[in-house]
């Protein structure tokens, strides 16, 4: 028996560093797998739970476990004081961090949004922990500096997601829900407005807004609007004065109906 991977890496070519290879597989234990092809070899993941497989303290993640021991502290003492994460405990939560964020990407990649929020879901949940019990403020950062990127993450799987099922305005909110909360986290949370200008999230969104945009069908006020502008930059005047009736009409309409 080889343990050499060699020849799955011959059979499934790496598309580069602009383009994620992603797969899923069925494992000898019957169980589905996500693989994600490296330049220099691949990753497999679990589809569900941790990613590695294994289950800390015997449960589910690591994420968890802790918040099991922070609410045991909190119904214990009758206070949240005292509980903290040591730079072991944060370091080992960074770690399971990096697993669900490959496997994030990957379900991204997929077109499993509801997965990927999930995931996306897990990381914020991580973050939210060490800010509220990182004994070293330095470990609490580490994680932080990404929750922009996160956020934008878990905003674009709830708007697909919303796409899918053809909700488009329901869709384009999420989008514009992700631009304030990553607007409030540099405004309001870190005191530093002057950062947003430089966040490659809040362009990732604005690219989403108009993926979505484009994707929703015209309202008959919007067709009509589009014709109409047509007809007038081909000169049928006669055509455009009938359009601008149709739209007064569906103007006059919607007033009505208000009333």
């Amino acid at each position: 028996m080889t343990h050499d991977i060699q020849h799955i890496l011959d059979s499934w070519e790496y598309q580069g560093p602009h383009r994620l290879t992603v797969r899923r597989i069925r494992g000898r234990d019957g169980k589905v797998k996500i693989q994600l092809r490296l330049d220099v070899g691949l990753l497999q993941m679990e589809a569900t739970g941790r990613p590695d497989g294994t289950r800390p303290y015997g449960q589910e993640s690591l994420l968890d476990h802790f918040q099991q021991l922070a609410a045991a502290h909190r119904l214990y003492y009758g206070t949240e004081e005292g509980f903290e994460l040591d730079r072991e405990d944060c370091a080992a939560l960074h770690r399971e961090s990096m697993q669900y964020y490959h496997r994030r990407i990957c379900y991204l990649e997929l077109g499993d949004y509801e997965a990927a929020a999930r995931d996306a879901e897990h990381n914020l949940q991580i973050m939210d922990l060490l800010r509220d019990y990182a004994a070293d403020r330095n470990d609490w950062w580490a994680s932080e500096q990404y929750r922009a990127f996160v956020l934008s993450h878990w905003i674009k799987a709830k708007a697909m997601l919303a796409l899918e099922a053809e909700d488009y305005d329901g869709a384009l909110e999420w989008v514009q829900k992700g631009q304030q909360m990553i607007e409030h986290l540099f405004t309001v949370e870190y005191g530093r407005p002057d950062l947003l200008e430089q966040r490659f999230e809040l362009e990732f969104l604005q690219e989403l807004e108009e993926y979505v945009r484009q994707r929703r069908p015209l309202t008959p006020r919007e067709l009509l609007e589009r014709k109409l502008a047509e007809a007038v930059a081909r000169e049928e005047f006669e055509r455009a004065a009938v359009l601008r009736d149709q739209l007064r009409a569906i103007e006059e309409g919607r007033l009505t109906n208000k009333q």
